[in-house]
């Protein structure tokens, strides 16, 4: 029986990546966070730090009946005022009826207010957060101190910090050696022919 001839292998057609379409602005700062004009307003929402995928159809759908902005539109097409805008919103969303239990700090230790931070706000809460178990010494200010995992994971294999112990004994190692490269003598070994002859007498 004859063997059947081999089709010839298709080539894969890479996909071409879509050309960015062209806005009145190439970059627009949302929230202080530089974005790509070509980006519509749904996903730009996404690049705010502390807006995550939980949050953000809220946020959009906000911005929809409150501005009247389509979550389609191309942040390059919008304006310095509703840009403005955007960025009350998104600083405020606490006050647009968003369930408590989508924001990111309910019930603040200081001032027990629920609310939602974002950007730099976000980052000096988080630091004022690790800053005070440190402080109380608790079991997770405790290991922040000493830079290890937090969360109970496992620290055998990752997590390691500092030098392997090999490495570390064959530094040592290099050390002890002598300028000509001779290896150490070990104490004693020359005491030892001296006590045979000693004997012998």
């Amino acid at each position: 029986m004859g063997t059947k001839p081999s089709k010839p292998k298709e080539k894969k057609q890479h996909k071409r990546e879509k050309p960015e379409e062209e806005t009145s602005r190439g970059i627009v700062r949302i929230a202080g966070k530089d974005i790509r004009g070509h980006v519509p307003l749904s996903k730009a929402v996404l690049y705010v730090r502390g807006i995550s995928h939980g949050i953000a159809p809220s946020a959009v759908l906000i911005l929809k009946s409150k501005l009247n902005l389509p979550p389609e539109m191309k942040v390059g097409d919008l304006s310095d005022e509703q840009v403005e805008k955007i960025d009350q919103v998104l600083f405020n969303l606490q006050e647009h009826n968003v369930p408590n239990f989508m924001l990111n700090r309910r019930g603040d230790v200081i001032d027990g207010v629920t609310k939602h931070v974002i950007m730099n706000d976000l980052i000096f809460s988080n630091r004022e957060d690790i800053e005070r178990e440190k402080r109380m010494y608790s079991w997770k200010g405790y290991r922040h101190a000493y830079g290890q995992k937090v969360r109970g994971q496992r620290t055998r294999n990752t997590g390691r910090s500092g030098m392997a112990v090999g490495v570390l004994r064959k530094a040592i190692l290099a050390q002890q050696k002598p300028a000509g490269g001779a290896a150490p003598a070990k104490p004693g070994a020359a005491a030892k022919p001296a006590e045979k002859k000693e004997a012998k007498k």
